[in-house]
């Protein structure tokens, strides 16, 4: 199934949505903006790359920052909850992890979590991926579809 078929089916299904990005840099986002018609239910994306601004504009705890570390299911928990809510949407999309090119928080290269909060429910997914930056980015967005698409059915 194609981005444009889970886009069609989120509008057709009246679910709103919107990101809280870190290590994918607006990459969800972006490729959301490319469909037409998609302003229907897309709301819009925080891009975090930062930890300060996990913190002060998405509400990232800093106690969860201090005790699990940017690069975590705790935080990526959080940016989708909060996210959801400061964005005001029924489905929010979080993704935090490290890209490369070196280990972070004694966190491997690869190591990302995707958080999905949809209405009242809230999942994270741990991924092992391989490649440079953009390919680990690029793979982001892909599950992060796949992941809304079995939500949303």
């Amino acid at each position: 199934m194609s981005y444009r078929d889970i886009i069609d089916e989120l509008i057709e299904k009246n679910i709103s949505f919107g990101s809280i990005e870190s290590l994918t840099g607006g990459l969800f986002a972006s490729t959301v903006a490319s469909y037409s018609g998609v302003s229907k239910v897309f709301k819009g994306s925080v891009v975090t790359y930062a930890t300060s601004i996990k913190e002060k504009v998405v509400g990232v705890s800093k106690e969860s920052v201090e005790k699990y570390g940017v690069v975590s299911k705790e935080v990526a928990i959080e940016m989708a909850t909060n996210g959801k809510r400061l964005l005001d949407v029924d489905l929010c999309v979080s993704f935090t992890g490290n890209a490369g090119p070196d280990v972070m928080e004694n966190k491997e290269v690869g190591l990302v979590y995707i958080g999905i909060a949809l209405f009242d429910s809230i999942e994270t997914y741990e991924l092992h991926l391989k490649g440079n930056r953009n390919e680990i980015r690029e793979e982001c967005i892909k599950i992060a579809f796949q992941k809304i698409k079995e939500k949303i059915n």
